[in-house]
């Protein structure tokens, strides 16, 4: 008999989830706990931007035209524990306000609402992003709180926002942490058509599977921030970040990706696990081990303000009042509609609080941004918003922005000054259009 699979939480990362998992051949139930959301993915449609996301679930959400009819929706605990054979935890872990630490809350409330209803065989597989020694408890709770035979698997999400369609179909690994040859049996038969295209399946115990995500995302922050430090070097003795990167990427142990310098990582992810790994270290009594991670975090804080300084210098180098500033970019990083913790919103929201007046354009992100910072102006195009400015700041990597055309942006502006934060455009061609192009961690030429 086929398995019949669960997805708890319909966010982000769940609602990918439950439609590649229909797309894989299963059936498919999903829960959320508000019906507005159910509503929505029911009828077909996503609550977030996410290339390919829509079609996918459009492919196979029950009741739509020509579609498989293998996913569903629901918000009934008693309807999920009655369905599947395998239950996917989804939900979120914020950070905790005021601390570093992760909200384990809606974890937490997601396995005690699901526990009771399992009464036959089962596995619950966590794939939130959750202190190291979470699964160890809420294994418990399953144990205490189930009436059936219930056990626990951890398989920790890699997904790139912008590409998580295909990271899910096509993982470039696939980590499970198991207590059972049974419980890697069946994460086998749920994974087994990307097994068979190639994707490694690492099977280990729960510790290693909930510190895979934080140790790999607490690695890339560590990368990026590195070659943003670099840049304040660069700055400083007159060199070139971009060469420097280009020439130490060619190292086959450094690689090149992650060396672009800027204005630094921002999201749902990155910030919140490096700082919750740093306070679980604490808990654990190895904080020691990752204090390098303090300074990792300041770097990339660091270079929004450093961002700001560079604007005011653009203007004068005195008050940003009365000042007109555009910022192309509003979302974290480009093919995604998310804005959290955004650096482009960051500097943006310090230099209007500052007496500047911005305008800023997004691809997708402008109404998330507008719910956020609703006292900023919005444009609905990039010759919009820069219109009448003073200086124009490059924040968010979007195709959009790389090729528009600056003699014609040109015409548009107050001064024609431009300050790339993402070293993504050509600089040569802004500067043969009149423009005064600088970027971070380059020389002024």
């Amino acid at each position: 008999m086929a398995l019949k699979i669960t997805v708890i939480g319909t966010g982000y990362l769940g609602a990918t989830h439950a439609a590649a998992m229909a797309e894989l051949g299963f059936e498919v139930l999903g829960l959320d706990v508000v019906p507005e959301k159910i509503e929505l993915l029911s009828s077909g449609r996503v609550p977030m931007y996410e290339p390919g996301l829509e079609d996918l679930l459009r492919r196979h959400v029950a009741g739509a035209e020509g579609s498989t009819g293998r996913l569903r929706f629901t918000t009934s605990w008693e309807e999920v524990g009655a369905f599947g054979d395998v239950h996917f935890v989804c939900v979120n872990t914020p950070q905790k306000h005021g601390e570093y630490a992760c909200d384990m809350s809606f974890v937490d409330a997601a396995f005690a609402s699901l526990a009771p209803h399992l009464h036959g065989p089962a596995l619950v597989v966590g794939k939130s992003t959750v202190p190291v020694g979470s699964a160890e408890r809420l294994a418990r709770v399953l144990e205490e709180q189930s009436p059936g035979d219930v056990e626990l698997a951890w398989n920790p999400e890699f997904l790139r926002e912008g590409f998580a369609v295909d990271d899910t179909l096509h993982p470039d690994r696939i980590v499970v942490g198991v207590r059972s040859t049974h419980a890697e049996k069946l994460l086998r038969e749920v994974y087994a058509t990307p097994v068979a295209e190639g994707s490694p399946f690492v099977v280990t115990d729960y510790p290693t599977a909930e510190l895979v995500k934080t140790a790999a995302n607490s690695f890339l922050a560590t990368k990026i921030s590195f070659i943003n430090a670099m840049a304040e070097v660069c700055e400083a003795a007159g060199g070139d970040v971009v060469k420097l990167a280009e020439a130490i990427g060619h190292d086959e142990r450094i690689g090149r990706k992650f060396l672009r310098a800027g204005v630094g990582f921002g999201g749902g992810c990155l910030p919140k696990d490096i700082r919750a790994f740093m306070a679980r270290a604490g808990e654990l009594g190895a904080d020691q081990a990752l204090t390098f991670l303090r300074e990792v975090d300041s770097v990339n804080m660091r270079r929004r303000g450093h961002m700001v300084e560079l604007a005011r210098e653009a203007v004068g180098g005195g008050s940003f009042l009365g000042k007109r500033v555009a910022v192309l970019g509003a979302t974290f990083k480009p093919d995604s509609d998310d804005v959290r913790d955004s650096p482009a919103l960051n500097v943006a929201g310090q230099i209007q609080l500052q007496g500047g007046q911005v305008t800023v354009y997004d691809p997708k992100g402008n109404d998330n941004a507008r719910r956020l910072f609703p006292t900023l102006a919005y444009a609905d195009s990039a010759q919009e918003a820069v219109r009448g400015a003073d200086v124009v700041l490059h924040l968010t990597e979007w195709r959009e922005f790389r090729e528009l055309d600056p003699a014609v942006l040109g015409e548009a502006v107050s001064g024609r000054i431009i300050l790339d934060g993402r070293n993504a455009l050509d600089g040569e061609a802004w500067r043969a259009a009149g423009w005064t192009y600088r970027a971070m961690g380059r020389p002024r030429a």
